[in-house]
């Protein structure tokens, strides 16, 4: 038995019952729906696959969701409660380049530590987002479950972090647009000649355009054209395929990574989480995997 426990938040865009049978607590997110003129509903992330497919299915009818982050007492209910019980605690959340939530998760956590001096709380800036966070959030796992110590397994966590890949692409800009990713002449431009955004994440954590394709197949190439940049060592490995009501697309980029690396263990595909998704919108794919370095 180990002395400490894992913690993270519903960005990991993991299937809900995984927390249940891990035993690791989670702390969710929330998001809005506008239904109508001044009618504006909230709703907290489940995690569900059928939430998920809902949701994308409303945003392709025209409905307008809205995220928030957690601020700083929530976060500090969740630790409190969880450092009563627990000498050591290790929390994972997106990276801090892609919310502000990251700096409350650490004023809370910095507030609970002096209130308990006894114990620890590490929250890791894990650099990934969505399906990279959750393979970071499995790995940590299985070395848990293994009996790896609490310090050797955040040693392990630093040291993995930025080798894990992110690289997806979107259909519509103006998701993008209305989170602040891209500017509205960029998203008008965009829209007008088909221009169709590949991105990955840097080591910084930030979202970087790697290429601008024109039209969705090109994009859905540019996309499996970088795996094949980075991967160094498919072997047994299993790769993770998030999309936002997309499964047909999703399946032709899993058929070409299977076909280019046919050592692989498995190329899961699911749907990508509501909150993560509501900045991107329908039709984000979105490949996650170990590799060498991440670029361009």
């Amino acid at each position: 038995m180990t002395d400490y426990i894992i913690a993270v938040a519903s960005t990991a865009d993991l299937p809900d019952t995984f927390y249940e049978e891990n035993n690791i607590p989670c702390i969710r997110y929330h998001y809005s729906i506008s239904i109508a003129e001044n009618h504006v509903k909230q709703y907290e992330d489940d995690c569900k696959d059928a939430t998920r497919k809902k949701s994308f299915a409303n945003m392709r009818k025209g409905l307008i969701f809205s995220t928030s982050m957690i601020n700083v007492c929530d976060y500090a209910d969740f630790f409190r409660d969880l450092i009563k019980k627990h000498e050591k605690i290790l929390f994972l959340d997106m990276s801090r380049e892609m919310s502000s939530s990251y700096q409350a998760s650490i004023q809370a956590a910095e507030m609970i530590q002096n209130e308990y001096p006894d114990r620890k709380l590490y929250i890791m800036d894990t650099r990934c987002v969505s399906g990279g966070l959750g393979i970071l959030v499995r790995e940590l796992v299985k070395r848990r479950n293994a009996g790896m110590s609490f310090d050797n397994l955040i040693a392990w966590g630093e040291a993995s972090k930025l080798k894990i890949m992110h690289r997806f692409t979107v259909d519509d800009l103006k998701y993008l647009k209305r989170s602040g990713r891209v500017s509205n002449a960029s998203a008008m431009l965009g829209s007008m000649f088909g221009i169709k955004p590949v991105l990955y994440v840097s080591d910084e954590g930030k979202l970087v355009m790697n290429a601008k394709a024109r039209g969705r197949k090109a994009a859905l190439k540019e996309l499996v054209d970088g795996v094949k940049r980075d991967l160094q060592d498919p072997d047994g490995q299993t790769f993770v395929i998030l999309h936002a009501d997309c499964w047909d697309d999703a399946q032709w980029v899993r058929s070409e990574i299977m076909m280019a690396f046919p050592t692989l263990e498995d190329v899961v595909v699911s749907s990508i989480g509501v909150v993560i998704g509501t900045h991107c919108g329908p039709g984000l794919l979105a490949v996650f995997y170990f590799g060498d370095q991440r670029k361009a």
